[in-house]
């Protein structure tokens, strides 16, 4: 299959066109895209042609984190961005998204014309429910052609979509739904995975009894046919099928116009304490943000060779505006992130119909049992798919690429690829071996191994920081640049900038996908505390990075104690909640010891009840009340019974420097005794990592 011109390089031609800028490399285009945010992001707005009827009064009033004010004036929709391709991805013969599940045996397409007239019908029912902009639509769906056009459909009217995934138990979905108060909730009544029927009617009806804001039930009875809505019957709560409000003629109808920074979304980054934080991110700065990003995957729309040209615009605005350029698109990629509705992943994905490209939708489990042959975990699932899908573009966790490896797969072998042509990783640091097993088992591009993108970021402020750049050589154990438009670098504690050495992964410039705000942070306390604590003005992203002198990233996993696995973070509060509730446990302390490339390996320490032993029931008991309050992806590799916690003079469990130790840091550099409530209790810990090191630990 020979490649087209990288997308990236179109970009740059359009530059020196119309801006008259020219780049030797990839190096000085990313200084100037950090060093000159109007000039860039008005670039981006100018390429992608993106549309608005007011214009903008200045591209960034104040280079300022937390509060830069990005594109005042302008006015847009994620959703209307989305839908404006409908028409001519239609005529040249793409559909908007293909989808399958366990229980299909082929993929199925829906086309563009259907999404927008689902879309349509499900915006006029919401606006006739009386949800008005700003009101909070929250979903409990999986990653389904239903999750798409719900979400949409929320954002074509201006309201605020948030979404758990249906594996996600009671305690983690109202630690999250609870906050923010939704008006709508639309919810499925359950999600087959590895073969298993799992009903979550019961846990449905758990979060609506604790959500009196719900006034509004959209039920998908999905995987039972006779399941009802009228079985979550309340007060004050109408009930209505999804079916219904899909359904029917929309008409005339277009997504609203919206203030650039009008909320589009809230998503949920833990940290150590507290509940999960309430993220808010604007349409304008999401749009953005994701049409740039797929000039590094190389998935935005081309400009050259195109069947057809966007509408004219009204002019930008702004002084010294250019012509607009005439920009046509071509149509053709099949984007696939394997995920989950609950990982930002489901929201890049997603992301791919800004620019016209069809989504391929997979919900199931990856590497689960496989009736037809015989095996009892088919790590060949999503490869299959891939191919029956025609995908081009194949994305997922680095967790899953281990897995395959370790199973023995061979992706070339369960079907044809022959379209593929890009292969993504993401969640966790790819290994060597990852990289390697790729390039021998995906098929050839061209004659070449197939293009390795692994990338980093964060739902903090749904992009990536370092990213792919299909002109640049793919080294093992790298990510190949840092991101246009953010200004990353690795910084020492005392903020000092390093080079070829591991430090803080720190944005010192800001981007127009940071939080609009945290919902109910009176202030805006909580935001600057996530991200500005430890160096005022400038974004810590809670990430160990390396900056290679040839410019590419190694990320070395979190650098704070949030648990990061397989992609979805979790906070440790969360999990303590869980596993404190019962009555045998007195105190508990887990981390997440996964570390460039390592398959992920977390143990949780429990301090017991006097005259208890933590034998295999206990374990299991304490693994299920993880499994059901979170999720199955959360529950700890072991469970180890200790005599203490180690705590801080003020209380603070010692997290962190737990974590160090157990990767190998020096106890003197990592353990201050003297800052200690109960300094004994280190001494356990000492020993275990030690014991762990010489192979005699568990991991």
């Amino acid at each position: 299959m020979s490649e087209p011109t990288p997308r990236i390089t179109l970009y740059q031609r359009w530059l020196a066109q119309h801006r008259d800028l020219h780049f030797d490399d990839y190096d000085a285009l990313w200084r100037w895209s950090t060093s000159d945010l109007p000039g860039f992001w008005s670039s981006i707005w100018d390429y992608f042609a993106i549309e608005s009827p007011t214009p903008w009064s200045a591209v960034i009033e104040a280079e300022v984190m937390p509060g830069a004010r990005w594109f005042p004036g302008a006015q847009l929709n994620y959703a209307r961005q989305a839908l404006r391709h409908a028409d001519a991805a239609q005529a040249a013969g793409h559909p908007a998204l293909v989808f399958q599940n366990e229980r299909l045996a082929a993929p199925v397409a829906m086309s563009w014309h259907e999404l927008r007239r689902q879309v349509g019908c499900f915006a006029q029912r919401l606006r006739a429910a009386g949800v008005q902009r700003g009101d909070r639509v929250c979903a409990y769906l999986p990653n389904t052609p239903q999750a798409v056009v719900a979400f949409l459909a929320t954002a074509s009217i201006g309201a605020v979509w948030s979404v758990c995934s249906p594996d996600m138990g009671p305690v983690a979905v109202l630690d999250r739904f609870r906050q923010i108060e939704p008006k709508v909730l639309v919810a499925v009544d359950g999600q087959v995975w590895g073969g298993v029927v799992h009903d979550r009617r019961a846990v449905l009806r758990e979060v609506l009894d604790a959500l009196p804001s719900v006034r509004h039930l959209v039920f998908l009875a999905d995987v039972d046919p006779s399941a009802n809505a009228e079985d979550f019957a309340a007060p004050g709560r109408a009930l209505h099928r999804f079916e219904d409000w899909a359904a029917g003629d929309a008409g005339d109808w277009q997504p609203e116009w919206l203030p650039f920074d009008h909320p589009l979304w809230i998503v949920y980054s833990s940290g150590t304490t507290g509940l999960p934080k309430p993220i808010v991110h604007g349409h304008g700065g999401i749009v953005l943000e994701m049409l740039k990003g797929g000039l590094h995957n190389d998935i935005a729309p081309s400009v050259e060779g195109a069947p057809w040209r966007p509408q004219a615009a009204a002019p930008r605005g702004g002084p010294g505006s250019p012509a607009k350029p005439d920009l046509p698109y071509e149509f053709g990629e099949r984007f696939h992130w394997f995920s989950s509705t609950g990982w930002i992943m489901w929201n890049a994905q997603v992301g791919g119909l800004l620019s016209g490209t069809t989504i391929c939708l997979y919900d199931g489990n990856p590497g689960g049992p496989n009736p037809a042959s015989g095996r009892p975990a088919d790590w060949g699932t999503l490869w299959r798919f891939a191919a029956a899908a025609g995908v081009t573009w194949f994305g997922a966790g680095a967790a899953f690429y281990a897995s395959c490896l370790k199973a023995g797969v061979e992706p070339v072998r369960e079907g044809d690829l022959s379209r593929l042509r890009a292969i993504g990783s993401t969640g966790s640091p790819l290994s060597d071996e990852g990289y390697q097993w790729i390039w021998d088992h995906c098929p050839k591009v061209d004659g070449h191994d197939i293009w390795l993108n692994p990338i980093s970021g964060g739902t903090d402020f749904a992009g990536a920081f370092v990213a792919g750049n299909r002109t640049l050589p793919v080294v093992k154990g790298e990510m190949q640049c840092r991101c246009l438009g953010a200004a990353v670098a690795a910084w020492s504690e005392d903020g000092r900038e390093l080079v070829d050495e591991v430090g803080e992964l720190v944005c010192t410039k800001p981007m127009p996908s940071m939080p609009l705000y945290f919902w109910n942070d009176e202030g805006g306390r909580r935001y600057r505390e996530s991200y500005f604590d430890m160096f005022p003005g400038v974004w810590r992203h809670g990430d160990w990075i390396r900056i290679t002198p040839r410019g590419g990233a190694i990320i070395y996993g979190r650098s704070d104690a949030t648990i990061n696995r397989h992609g979805i973070r979790m906070g440790t509060a969360e999990l303590y909640r869980a596993v404190e509730a019962l009555p045998e446990v007195l105190d508990s302390l887990v981390v997440d010891l996964e570390y460039l490339g390592r398959e992920s390996w977390m143990p949780l320490f429990v301090v017991l009840r006097e005259g208890l032993r933590l034998d295999d029931a206990l374990k299991a008991r304490i693994k299920a009340a993880i499994r059901q309050a979170l999720s199955a992806r959360h529950v700890p590799n072991e469970v180890f019974q200790v005599a203490a916690i180690p705590r801080t003079l003020s209380g603070k469990k010692m997290e962190l420097p737990v974590k160090k130790l157990l990767l190998g840091a020096a106890p003197e550099t990592v353990l201050k005794r003297d800052a200690m409530a109960n300094a004994d209790s280190l001494d356990w810990y000492v020993d275990f990592a030690r014991r762990r090191a010489q192979g005699a630990g568990t991991g």
